[in-house]
């Protein structure tokens, strides 16, 4: 594969692309162009990348799977070649085929914001094989082209589930684990309403459960308490929409829920370390933060 070639299917409102990562293509790969996709990058070692506020250096091979609300930087490139994946919701969307995969949740907009999946010996010869799959098949149109890409992602995001359960919570049996299945949902309903419920109670309250026992249940699998978790879900969102739009701190409180703007700018500054004025104009004065 040339080193700067671009594979990419489309089909009407359907795209999947496979991108080289490295010195040649890096700027390319850091502009809002692949902003709009679900991306999967496989980087060998000696990368450094950010994926929203935290920064990710590859001791070994690694897969990051990141969503097109996140922002993705690759700031350093290793000595060989990673590639990057990226495809539409139209191509494969995972919260609709969620039963196919298992992976939402995981994966993608989990607890721990964490979108690294860290790679064995013995692991790289299969996702070698599933990029080498895609690329080929993406190289010459053929019948049956679209499904069979669809095929192989769905098995890169299957597998890559498997190690990343084992890996963030020690789910050995990559069974219907209880406290997995736990934890997949209240990573989702995280994500869907951190918005419009703020509190334990809500939460608790949607699961059926009191808020004592959802407390327990986080304590026993070695997470944060859910309080701390949802506001930082609320926090990140406050971060990417202070760097990365031109909204007002008073803006962006009313959009996330709360009515008393001075309230989220001293819950933001506890969070954060810095009120939102100040982290906006850290941030764009090049200081990162982690």
């Amino acid at each position: 594969m040339d080193n700067n070639q671009v594979s990419i299917f489309e089909s009407r409102y359907k795209k999947l692309g496979m991108q080289h990562i490295n010195q040649f293509t890096l700027d390319d790969i850091n502009t809002d162009k692949f902003k709009p996709y679900i991306k999967v990058l496989y980087l060998p070692p000696g990368y450094t990348i950010t994926v929203d506020f935290k920064q990710y250096v590859t001791q070994a091979s690694s897969l990051f799977f990141v969503n097109s609300n996140q922002y993705l930087s690759v700031h350093a490139i290793g000595a060989k070649d990673g590639y990057m994946i990226y495809y539409n919701r139209d191509f494969y969307c995972v919260q609709i085929h969620d039963a196919e995969v298992a992976c939402d949740g995981l994966l993608f907009n989990n607890l721990s914001n964490m979108p690294m999946t860290t790679l064995k010996a013995e692991d790289t010869g299969i996702v070698d094989n599933i990029f080498k799959l895609i690329n080929e098949e993406l190289s010459v149109a053929q019948l049956q082209q679209e499904e069979m890409l669809r095929v192989y992602l769905k098995q890169l995001i299957i597998f890559s589930t498997r190690l990343w359960r084992i890996q963030q919570l020690g789910d050995q049996n990559n069974s219907t684990d209880q406290d997995t299945g736990f934890f997949r949902q209240f990573s989702l309903l995280v994500e869907n309403h951190y918005r419009d419920k703020h509190t334990v109670a809500d939460y608790a309250q949607i699961m059926g459960m009191a808020p004592k026992t959802l407390t327990n249940k986080l304590r026993k699998m070695n997470l944060s308490q859910p309080n701390e978790i949802i506001k930082d879900r609320i926090i990140l969102e406050a971060k990417r929409l202070l760097i990365h739009t031109s909204m007002s701190a008073k803006e962006i409180a009313y959009q996330l829920g709360y009515d008393d703007p001075a309230y989220f700018n001293r819950l933001f500054a506890l969070k954060a370390g810095d009120n939102t004025s100040e982290f906006r104009k850290k941030y764009n004065q090049g200081k990162m933060y982690n």
